[in-house]
């Protein structure tokens, strides 16, 4: 894995801390951190997205971002949990996962 795909799994994690955030911040400085992160996954979106496919770099960002959001929910807030709801994400992360084996880096005159 480059460093490219690591931005991007970073840029992910952090999606899921500022959404989670969003929901449970009740304080200024709750919210200055979510939107610190918010900054961050941003940040690292768009730099992975220099050299990596722009629609593939924001597919597996919101895709990753989307399963570690449900996936945080269940575990930690006391979300429901239904085998098709992991199915369905299970499905979401092979999309992901194949989006990432058949896409290439840009060339330099690609940019």
């Amino acid at each position: 894995m480059n460093k490219d795909w690591f931005k991007l799994m970073i840029g992910a994690f952090f999606e899921v801390l500022w959404v989670i955030g969003l929901k449970h911040s009740n304080t200024w400085w709750e919210m200055l951190l979510t939107f610190i992160f918010i900054c961050i996954s941003f940040y690292a979106l768009i730099k992975a997205g220099e050299t990596l496919p722009v629609g593939t770099a924001y597919a597996v960002f919101v895709g990753l971002g989307t399963a570690g959001t449900v996936i945080t929910g269940i575990l930690f807030f006391g979300e429901e949990f239904k085998l098709a709801k992991i199915l369905l994400i299970g499905v979401l992360l092979t999309g992901v996962m194949g989006l990432k084996f058949v896409t290439g880096e840009k060339g330099a005159g690609q940019k």
